[in-house]
């Protein structure tokens, strides 16, 4: 992956990850539990040294329990992530130009929207969709659908630049699957070739597993019945010179009008999953 870029990490109780930004933007996104995030940026050419910054992020018990704070580290700075009861983060990037401040993402401001209908329902948590959170190149969303329903559908492709019509992004995904009474669960993802595209997957996903998407049609992700499905969007793409940050897609041919049947039917009633103002 070019732009791309993610870590999860799981810290013990007092554990401490020393993380190097490098030429990425990067988003500090608990999974499960809170920590602790120092960072030194140097972020404007009037701030000759790093300047500190420390953001406790409260975190949450799970994905599918609360919307999380999150902190945003600047390209070329470093940082330690440090959790006291430990607990599982992720870091989302993206290679970039620009170096923004150093900041902390409140969950109250996360946007949380509820997409589709019927068996297509699905929450997205857009906490740094391309109009919700300021990055230079870093498009991230959260996204949990109910058990039996298929997500990320109908099948859509951003492999093309095409100015108002389409963004050449490249994505990740990253899975988590509840368990049901102790079993395991898993799910389905789909990518197929497209015109600017070669990839070619159909892949069983459980907990922890990734996927790349470089290039294709993406779609659906399936979560099987009875365990619900999380998944962590992580996109970012060359872009044009001085052409915003957008995530801008195009439907597969083919499955585009399922969308006309959702007026005509309505959210599936286990969604929202809860709002941002939930507490954790």
């Amino acid at each position: 992956m070019e732009w791309t870029r993610l870590l999860v990490l799981d810290l013990a109780p007092g554990e401490e990850y020393a993380h190097e930004c490098g030429d990425a933007e990067w988003i500090v996104l608990p999974l499960s539990g809170g920590c602790e995030v120092r960072c030194e940026a140097c972020c404007e050419e009037s701030v000759p040294h790093p300047v500190p910054h420390l953001f406790e992020l409260h975190g949450r018990r799970g994905v599918f329990e609360a919307v999380t704070d999150f902190a945003y580290l600047p390209r070329d700075g470093r940082a330690g992530i440090a959790s006291a009861a430990g607990g599982r983060f992720a870091l989302v990037g993206a290679r970039c130009e620009r170096a923004l401040p150093a900041r902390y993402g409140p969950a109250r401001e996360v946007p949380v929207e509820l997409r589709g209908a019927g068996q297509c329902s699905r929450q997205v948590n857009n906490f740094a969709a391309a109009d919700s959170f300021d990055c230079d190149r870093l498009i991230a969303v959260e996204v949990l659908t109910p058990g039996g329903n298929w997500s990320s559908y109908p099948p859509h492709k951003h492999d093309e630049h095409r100015p108002g019509e389409e963004s050449r992004l490249e994505e990740i995904y990253w899975f988590e699957i509840r368990d049901h009474e102790g079993t395991p669960g898993l799910g389905y993802q789909r990518v197929s070739p497209s015109p600017a595209g070669k990839t070619d997957i159909l892949t069983e996903v459980r907990t922890g597993d990734a996927v790349l998407i470089p290039d294709g049609w993406h779609g659906p992700s399936i979560a099987a019945p009875g365990h619900d499905m999380y998944y962590l969007n992580v996109m970012a793409g060359p872009g044009a010179t001085g052409a915003p940050r957008q995530w801008l897609i195009s439907d597969h041919p083919d499955h585009g009008w399922i969308r006309s049947t959702w007026t005509a039917q309505e959210v599936d009633p286990r969604l929202p999953f809860y709002r941002a103002e939930d507490p954790v």
